[in-house]
């Protein structure tokens, strides 16, 4: 968040010792989470992970496309909410290549697997499932947290960019409250 994201009343905001005090450590520290998280957490997944989880997913039960967004969103614990734009596209070539059939009922598209696509979903049963690491452990659990964190950076340069020096001190207690709460959640095992 370089750029318009700083903003100059957020990281030269005088809150007792100028860029260098509060305010300039509080955006130095989101910058470091963001750099960090960005890298290592994006909502993308790899090509063919849809084709996967959407397979994956029906073999548990016929499905509406929406079904299978929420669903994957809820399971990947919303790291990965795949878009429209990629989940109804994989659900016609799917259906093209003869693996899920569809049913429409009341203006609404149902999805199942065919018996050839419950076959490709058991050859793939091995893999874990798109929205978990290697491991077998959600990923989105690990997602979460750097994706509240860049959440936090964005909103904090909002503020830094158009509130006032009231609402930017106010801000920068807020952030510094947040910080010793984090510090204590880890404190308290």
């Amino acid at each position: 968040m370089s750029g318009p994201f700083m903003g100059d009343k957020f990281s030269g905001h005088r809150s007792g010792a100028g860029a260098g005090g509060p305010a300039g450590a509080i955006w130095e520290a989101m910058e470091q989470l963001r750099g960090q998280f960005e890298q290592k957490a994006g909502t993308r997944m790899g090509r063919g992970d849809v084709r996967a989880a959407v397979l994956s997913l029906l073999t548990e039960k016929p499905m509406h496309g929406y079904q299978i967004i929420q669903e994957i969103e809820e399971r990947s614990g919303g790291a990965w909410k795949p878009s429209p734009g990629s989940v109804y596209p994989t659900l016609q070539l799917l259906a093209d290549e003869g693996q899920i059939g569809v049913e429409e009922s009341n203006g609404r598209k149902t999805y199942s697997l065919t018996d050839e696509g419950r076959k490709a979903a058991e050859a793939a049963a091995g893999n874990s499932a798109p929205w978990e690491a290697q491991d077998g452990r959600p990923t989105g659990r690990t997602r979460a947290l750097p994706k509240a964190g860049i959440d936090l950076a964005q909103a904090a340069a909002q503020v830094g960019r158009s509130g006032s020096p009231e609402q930017v001190d106010k801000a920068v207690a807020v952030l510094e409250d947040a910080r010793r709460k984090l510090y204590s959640i880890l404190a308290q095992d």
